[in-house]
């Protein structure tokens, strides 16, 4: 079974659009959780438009699934997640004011930076993620970080779909297996939703978890929270 990571940050917009506590963060986490959520995953941004860093430290005694934190490592960025210690970082190669994450990391041409932050997360015992492409060098350069897994960007699957499935499917098969074959563990996410979700996970081999965040909460608003996450479960069957 791939796990599925529930990511809140649009219940939060959605919260600090109206200012006080409506919807609760926490709760709607917890909630996700009772569904059947395996993963909450929360992108603090450093203007806190969504998801603040009262929520990280909040949520991190409530999670009782895995947690985790997606963010561009800057020393502020590094210093919230070593001191909270969620179970996974996944590291975004994101400017400030980046609306949504677009693109992978140029590993090759960070390496030195990312190998000094991988280094620092690791020894604190926090399993950590890069976000890529299906670049096959790129992910073979993730590995040399020493990093456990990646993450590939997901947005041109999605993109390129209703037109072509097997084509656009086809690089992140590919990249699944150049990161299988030098010992990454595989995680996946963005525009990933009830429309191709199911596919991408039968012809994504070694893919270990999925983490949604929009299209999930956009469908819950016609769906409810309960039987949203349900069917995105049974995608991941």
């Amino acid at each position: 079974m791939i796990n599925l990571s529930v990511n809140v940050n649009k219940i939060a917009t959605l919260r600090n659009a109206r200012g006080g506590n409506v919807p609760d963060v926490l709760q709607v986490a917890m909630d996700c959780e009772r569904f059947g959520a395996d993963g909450i995953t929360v992108h603090p941004r450093p203007d806190e438009r969504h998801i603040r860093r009262s929520d990280v430290y909040a949520l991190r005694p409530m999670v009782r699934t895995e947690f985790n934190i997606e963010g561009y490592p800057s020393e502020q960025f590094l210093e919230l997640v070593l001191s909270v210690r969620p179970t996974q970082v996944t590291l975004v190669p994101d400017a400030p004011n980046a609306l949504t994450s677009s693109a992978g990391w140029d590993v090759t041409g960070n390496m030195e930076f990312l190998t000094n932050v991988v280094d620092r997360l690791k020894e604190a015992g926090i399993r950590t993620s890069i976000f890529v492409g299906t670049d096959e060098e790129t992910i073979r350069a993730a590995a040399r970080t020493g990093a456990d897994r990646v993450e590939l960007y997901t947005g041109p699957y999605a993109e390129n779909f209703d037109e072509n499935p097997d084509r656009a499917v086809a690089p992140f098969t590919a990249a699944a297996l150049a990161a299988h074959s030098v010992g990454l563990g595989l995680n996946a996410g963005h525009d990933l939703s009830l429309h191709n979700l199911e596919f991408f996970q039968q012809h994504v081999p070694h893919l270990s978890e999925v983490s949604i965040g929009h299209a999930l909460i956009s469908d819950a608003l016609y769906l409810g929270l309960e039987a949203t996450i349900k069917a995105y479960k049974d995608c991941l069957k």
